[in-house]
């Protein structure tokens, strides 16, 4: 199931994408995804949704929403940087013993065809392509054995970054915050639908020509092990969302090095999940 976020009409909600409709599984007490999840679950959705049948409840074009984050106001976003093995040996950076994590906050991406803009304090503006993981019950000290009981399910990240913002200093939050910097979607896609995320490759798309691809099987630290980690300092909330890292074929490696410029598309598909896709312009 693909549950999406979006505005139409002047008014905001979320739903089932259903061929190349959305059918509204918004209601009063559960205006956003966040709340779905929080109130009634994935299985709670997908009960709802599937009671509407082949052809009922109300359905509005695709084409005609407005994509917008599937998780629009989550409690946390988590990174993991430096998660992929080529990606640490691009960057000259030795294999971390333990996630390496940051912050970003919501206003720091757009949805699916948004536009991504480049600050003007920076034109050292990198692009990412990451799975993103969204938890879909509390999760506190959890096990690995079980951690995957905890995902809702999973989303394309452009976790994209202003590389001399993140060098400032030890801390890389700046660099991963600039308004708007970033991007997450097109939807959500239940956990049911992807049995095992260790399958899915993460590719990294600039103008078509692709820069960015592994597997997420090569990641140093796998979602479980990031559940379990994130879990044992904080609790995990349904909505929270984590970025998993980005491969190796970033920028910044390059010589010179490529960086995003207005009229640039960058896209992130993630094979299973979904493609996003998002235009590059300047800050007004």
């Amino acid at each position: 199931m693909r549950l999406v976020s979006y505005a139409h009409q002047g008014r905001s909600g979320f739903g089932a994408v259903i061929g190349d409709t959305v059918l509204e599984l918004s209601t009063p007490a559960f205006p956003t995804l966040l709340d779905a999840l929080a109130g009634e679950g994935v299985a709670g959705i997908r009960k709802r949704a599937d009671a509407s049948g082949p052809s009922g409840g109300n359905r509005i074009p695709l084409s005609s929403i407005r994509y917008l984050q599937p998780i629009t106001a989550p409690d946390k976003i988590l990174c993991v940087g430096l998660n992929y093995h080529l990606h640490a040996k691009e960057a000259g950076m030795a294999i971390p013993k333990t996630p390496s994590i940051f912050v970003r906050f919501p206003g720091a991406q757009v949805g699916h065809l948004e536009s991504t803009v480049r600050p003007k304090a920076s034109e050292a503006f990198d692009y990412e392509a990451e799975l993103a993981v969204i938890i879909g019950k509390p999760a506190r000290h959890v096990t690995l054995d079980t951690a995957m009981q905890y995902v809702a399910g999973y989303s394309c990240f452009a976790e994209n970054s202003l590389r001399d913002w993140q060098k400032h200093a030890a801390q890389a939050t700046p660099g991963k915050n600039f308004q708007a910097s970033g991007a997450f979607g097109p939807w959500l896609i239940t956990a049911d639908e992807v049995p095992d995320p260790k399958k899915i490759d993460v590719i990294g798309r600039l103008n078509g020509q692709e820069m960015q691809r592994d597997s997420a099987a090569n990641m140093i630290f796998t979602v479980e092990e990031m559940i379990v980690y994130m879990s044992t300092f904080i609790e995990l909330l349904p909505g929270d969302v984590i970025v998993t890292g980005t491969p190796a074929g970033v920028g910044f490696t390059k010589k010179p090095p490529l960086y995003l410029k207005p009229g640039d598309v960058f896209e992130v598909e993630c094979t299973g999940v979904g493609t996003l896709s998002n235009p590059v312009v300047d800050e007004k």
